[in-house]
């Protein structure tokens, strides 16, 4: 072997160097031919669920994820593979599922089950009853007997109708198997950003409230793989940024917006609200869906109305509260027979009127604990207005369980990025990276005529982006734009420094001493320039409502590894190579 190339092996800056490549690589853990599609996140009450798959934690890295590998004995490649063969599974038929965590037997169910009533019609039935009728008889005389008499009449009826949408999705969320740990952020891996700010400023208890709100609202709505986190700018102005991640999920932006004030009230007297004082919310479709006594009816030519219901269980106290508040209402009988209270159950989300309820006669003053709580979606076809309503209901099942926040929050700006654009920029800064490092590799070459100071700057230049990723998939940061903007500035001012290295290096040598004096130069001219670099990021991590806090970290955290452990180890490779 080379004798300097031993001398490089046996340098401790360099052994330092390469000690921490090895780490970074395990850290990052790449596996190019990791099989199936990874689990984002399990619907709660679904059949996947059921079946006991659980939602991965918001913290475990991509690679620990549970991967779907089989479906029914088929083997699943990719999302397309996935798609199909769950859209192909019928209701009601048990499926097996193998992942990397082991076998599960689920029992798909139809997506959507309906029940509902059609409007009141007329019918006419034939009906059979039984009279007494004297009958004369041949002797003269007569006697009385019972005779069966068939008539016909008009009755009022409704039908009922049963109807069954498509397959249930089992209630899995899904995305190709990730290949390392490295967290791609939203603008790589697609989704929706929300950035949201308070009405009022609120502190940090109320702070942190609004976000272990916000984040269970989006859990119990179905979604985990979720970040919610506080941000500010440079004037100190309060915001909420919530990353989803995946597809566009435009539905959870009306529900994180609002602030869930729900309010039930008989008269003036408020009898419960929403979170505290809901002790269980039903979700099953049991007990929770589309109204069968209501039903869906045209309200207008082009306009559907359907009801929905589900039931509620009350805290002791909240049924106490109703109990008293309804104790002194009369009782009133409507035509029909049925007998109501003289107040009715008033419905309220966020001020606004959702629905309003007859409370029946037998609940005066009775602290009852099961609650039926009812609204309406509206659409321009009966089944946009099914999908309304179960909308309505989930959003307000979700309130129902959270409660409400602090204060009420304003959407400030929604970004919508689609998978396919995020796959697109991952090819392209790739491309990039490489084109980069071949340029600058090409102008050193040129520069410098020796291929002993070209090798040891490429070879730097590839440990720093290591480096950089193995540390953020050890913090499990997440890797976005602003965080690749932030690797190419911190790999440009360490081909700077590295240039000053060569420089001040070649310089010593050409006047036969002062090794160690120019390295000491080189090495304090690289330190002024890293605090510099510092101090100028460290406004940036709180600038832009926190949006370019990536590309800051990344750049404060690229420097920091080139100053301590890449420059000093190029140091070490290019004073050996130069060394005669």
């Amino acid at each position: 072997m080379n004798p300097k190339i031993k001398q490089i092996l046996k340098s401790v800056r360099i052994i330092v160097l390469l000690v921490f490549i090895v780490l970074s690589i395990v850290a990052i853990h790449p596996n190019p031919g990791a099989e199936g599609v990874a689990i984002r996140s399990v619907m709660r009450n679904s059949s996947a669920s059921l079946a006991g798959i659980q939602s991965p934690s918001p913290s475990s890295t991509p690679m620990s994820k549970e991967r779907v590998l089989e479906i029914n004995n088929e083997p699943i490649n990719d999302i397309k593979t996935y798609t199909d063969m769950v859209s192909g599974l019928k209701p009601n038929r048990t499926v097996q599922i193998k992942t990397s965590a082991g076998l599960y037997q689920l029992k798909t169910k139809p997506l959507l089950n309906i029940t509902y009533l059609d409007e009141w019609e007329n019918q006419t039935i034939e009906e059979t009853f039984t009279v007494n009728k004297t009958f004369k008889l041949k002797d003269g005389t007569s006697e009385e007997r019972e005779v069966n008499e068939t008539t016909n009449r008009t009755v009022e009826v409704q039908k009922t109708l049963t109807e069954a949408i498509g397959t249930e999705d089992i209630g899995l969320s899904v995305y190709d198997a990730p290949t390392t740990n490295i967290r791609k952020g939203l603008d790589l891996q697609g989704g929706t950003r929300v950035l949201l700010t308070p009405e009022k400023r609120i502190d940090g208890s109320d702070m942190e409230v609004v976000i272990s709100n916000l984040k269970e609202r989006l859990n119990v709505f179905g979604l985990s793989d979720v970040i919610v986190r506080e941000a500010s700018d440079l004037e100190g102005k309060q915001y909420v940024l919530i990353e989803i991640a995946g597809a566009n999920q435009e539905e959870v932006r009306d529900l994180i917006s609002k602030q869930g004030k729900f309010e039930a009230k008989v008269g003036n007297s408020t009898v419960f609200r929403g979170g505290n004082d809901i002790t269980y919310v039903c979700r099953s479709a049991d007990c929770s869906g589309i109204d069968p006594q209501r039903g869906c009816g045209q309200s207008a030519q082009n306009q559907w109305v359907c009801s929905f219901r589900f039931t509620i269980s009350l805290s002791p106290a909240a049924a106490e509260t109703q109990a008293q508040a309804t104790k002194d209402l009369e009782i009133v009988v409507e035509e029909n027979g049925d007998e109501y209270l003289s107040e009715k159950i008033y419905l309220y989300l966020d001020d606004a009127l959702v629905d309003e309820l007859n409370i029946g006669a037998d609940l005066r003053g009775k602290a009852a604990t099961d609650i039926m709580i009812s609204g309406s979606g509206v659409g321009a076809t009966q089944q946009d207005a099914v999908f309304d309503a179960l909308n309505n209901m989930k959003r307000l099942q979700t309130i129902l369980i959270t409660g409400s926040l602090p204060v009420k929050m304003e959407v400030q700006k929604t970004d919508a990025i689609s998978p396919v654009l995020g796959d697109e920029f991952v090819k392209n800064a790739l491309i990039m990276a490489l084109a980069a490092i071949l340029a600058v590799s090409l102008v050193v070459l040129f520069r410098y005529r020796q291929i002993k100071i070209a090798i040891p700057m490429v070879f730097t230049m590839l440990s720093e982006v290591i480096l950089i990723m193995g540390v953020a998939a050890l913090i499990q940061w997440n890797i976005d734009m602003a965080a690749i903007a932030g690797i190419i500035v911190a790999v440009g001012t360490g081909v700077d420094d590295q240039i000053i290295i060569a420089d001040e290096t070649l310089r010593g040598e050409s006047q036969k001493f002062g090794w160690k004096e120019r390295i000491k130069r080189a090495f304090f001219i690289i330190m002024v320039a890293y605090f510099t670099g510092v101090a100028s990021m460290v406004p940036l991590l709180f600038a832009g409502a926190g949006l370019l806090k990536g590309f800051a970290l990344t750049t404060i955290l690229g420097i920091s590894i080139g100053v301590f452990i890449t420059r000093p180890a190029y140091a070490a490779m290019v004073e050996i190579l130069l060394k005669k």
